[in-house]
C-alpha cells in the first residue's frame, strides 16, 4: 500500500488496514516458539517427577518444593519483567529472559540434589516468567484488532502444546536417556531461540511511538510492515482512556491500578490464578495419581499429557471472541472446565472412559486460560499493556504454587474427591470473569464492531 506523504500516521489503525506482512509473520512465529519453550520447560519437571523420585528415593510430600520453586521464579520474573519492558522495550527482555531460561534449565540437569534443583528450578521460572507475557504483548502490538484474540490464542497455544510434547518426550526419552536428558533439552533449545530473536525480533513499533523514538526508526519498521508507505512527520497511537482522554497519561503500573482499570485487574488476576491452580495441580500430579492406580510410567505420563494437548482448542475461542463478546465466551468456558475436571475423577480405573475425560478437560480448561493474554491486552492501552499483562501473569503464577501444594496436601482424599476440589477454582474463575465484564471490562472500545472488541 503506497500513501502519501502525510503530517502523521496512526500505527495501530494503518496495521488494522494493512494485509499481514511477512515481519509481521515473523515476529509472531518467534514469539510462538518462546511460548512453546516456556510450556515445555515449565512441564518438564512434572514429568520427570516420578523418575527422581524413584532414584533420590523421596516421598510425595517432599517433591512440592520442587514443582512450584519455578513458579516463584515465574511470578516474580513477570511482576519485574512487565514494568521494564513498558519503558525500555519488548525486544531486550524478551532476549535476555529466554537466555537465562535456558541457562539455568541446563543447569538444572545437572543437579546433585533436591536444594540444588529447587534453586535452578527457581532461576529457570524468572526467565519463563519474563518471556511469557512480554511475548504476549509483542504479539498484540502486531497484529490487526480484527484478528486480535485469534492470533494470540494461537500464540498462545504454543504453552499447552509444549506442556504437551514434554510428556511425549518425557515417555521416549527418560527410559533411553534418563529424566536428567529432558532438562538437557530444555536448556539448548531457548539458547538457541535467544541467538535467532537478538538477530531476527523486531522492536515493537507501538512501544516506539509510545516512547517518542526518532520518526526515521518508526519509519524503518513500519516499512517492514506496509511496504511503500510515505514517511510521516510524526507516528500516533490514536488510543484514547475510558474518559476519552488522550494516551499521554500515567503508564505502567499506575495505569494497571487506576480506578479505570482497577477492579478489571483485580479480576484477571483472580481468573488466571485460579485457572493455573488447576492446571499445575494437574499437569504435575497426574502423573503421579495415575501411576498410584496402578498404571505404568509410560502410560501415566501420556495420559497425563493429553491433559495440556488440549490446549490447541484455544484458536477455536479465539475467533469466537473475535465475533462475540470475548469475557461471557471465556466466563462460559470456564464454567464447563468445572464440570470436566471433577468428571476425570469419576473416569479413573476405567481406562476407556480417562482417556477422554482428561482430554475434554485439558482442551476445556487450556481454552480458558490461553484466551485471557488476549482479553488483558485488549484490555489495556498501550503505555500499560506489558505491565498489565505481566502482572496477570506474574499474580497468577501464585496459583500454580496453590495448586502444587494442593494436591499434595489431599493424599489422604480420594481420586474422586481430589478432582473435585481441583475443579472448584474453575467456578470462581468463572464469577470473576462476570464481574469484569459487569464491572465494564471493555474500557478501550470506542464504538462497535469486530476491531473494537479487542481495543488497541
Amino acid at each position: 500500500m503506497i500513501r502519501d506523504m502525510a503530517p502523521a500516521i496512526d500505527v495501530p489503525a494503518l496495521i488494522d488496514a494493512s494485509p499481514v506482512s511477512g515481519l509481521q509473520r515473523l515476529t509472531f512465529g518467534l514469539c510462538f516458539l518462546i511460548v512453546l519453550l516456556d510450556g515445555f520447560d515449565t512441564a518438564a519437571i512434572g514429568y520427570v517427577a516420578p523418575s527422581l523420585m524413584a532414584e533420590w528415593g523421596v516421598p510425595r510430600g517432599a517433591l512440592a518444593p520442587v514443582l512450584s520453586a519455578a513458579l516463584f521464579g515465574l511470578a516474580l520474573g513477570a511482576l519485574a519483567a512487565g514494568p521494564v519492558a513498558d519503558r525500555y522495550g519488548r525486544k531486550a527482555v524478551l532476549v535476555a529472559a529466554v537466555a537465562e531460561l535456558g541457562a539455568a534449565c541446563l543447569a538444572s540437569a545437572f543437579a546433585a540434589d533436591i536444594t540444588w534443583l529447587c534453586l535452578l528450578r527457581f532461576l529457570t521460572g524468572l526467565g519463563l516468567g519474563a518471556a511469557m507475557p512480554n511475548a504476549v504483548t509483542l504479539t498484540s502490538e502486531y497484529v490487526p484488532a480484527c484478528r486480535r484474540a485469534l492470533l494470540i490464542n494461537l500464540m498462545f497455544s504454543g504453552f499447552p502444546l509444549g506442556a504437551a510434547f514434554g510428556g511425549f518426550l518425557a515417555a521416549w526419552m527418560i527410559p533411553a536417556f534418563g529424566w536428567r536428558s529432558v532438562l538437557v533439552l530444555g536448556g539448548v533449545a531457548p539458547l538457541l531461540l535467544a541467538l535467532l530473536l537478538g538477530a531476527l525480533l523486531p522492536e515493537s513499533i507501538r512501544h516506539l511511538v509510545a516512547h517518542g523514538a526518532p520518526a526515521e526508526r518508526v519509519a524503518a519498521i513500519l516499512r517492514r510492515v506496509v511496504p511503500g508507505i510515505a514517511p510521516a512527520s510524526r507516528y500516533t497511537l490514536g488510543e484514547a482512556t475510558p474518559g476519552g482522554a488522550a494516551a499521554d497519561g500515567p503508564g505502567g503500573l499506575r495505569l494497571v491500578l487506576s480506578p479505570a482499570y482497577g477492579l478489571g485487574s483485580v479480576m484477571l488476576w483472580i481468573t488466571y490464578f485460579c485457572g493455573l491452580t488447576i492446571f499445575y495441580a494437574l499437569v504435575n500430579w497426574m502423573p503421579i495419581l495415575f501411576r498410584e492406580t496402578g498404571l505404568d510410567p509410560r502410560s501415566a505420563a501420556l495420559i497425563a499429557a493429553l491433559f495440556p494437548l488440549g490446549g490447541v482448542g484455544a484458536v477455536l475461542l479465539g475467533a469466537l471472541m473475535d465475533r462475540l463478546d470475548a469475557d461471557i465466551v471465556v466466563a462460559t468456558t470456564f464454567a464447563l472446565t468445572a464440570l470436566a475436571v471433577a468428571l476425570i475423577g469419576q473416569a479413573v480405573g476405567h481406562l476407556a472412559l480417562l482417556i477422554p475425560a482428561v482430554l475434554v478437560a485439558g482442551t476445556l480448561m487450556n481454552m480458558a486460560q490461553s484466551s485471557l493474554p488476549a482479553l488483558a491486552a485488549a484490555f489495556y492501552p498501550t503505555r500499560g499493556r506489558a505491565t498489565g499483562v505481566a502482572w496477570m501473569l506474574g499474580l497468577g503464577r501464585f496459583g500454580g504454587i496453590a495448586g502444587s501444594f494442593l494436591v499434595g496436601g489431599l493424599s489422604d482424599w480420594s481420586l474422586s474427591a481430589t478432582f473435585a476440589v481441583v475443579a472448584i477454582p474453575a467456578v470462581l474463575a468463572t464469577l470473576a470473569i462476570v464481574v469484569k465484564r459487569l464491572a465494564g471490562g471493555r474500557p478501550n472500545a470506542a464504538a462497535p464492531g469486530p476491531a473494537d472488541a479487542l481495543g488497541h
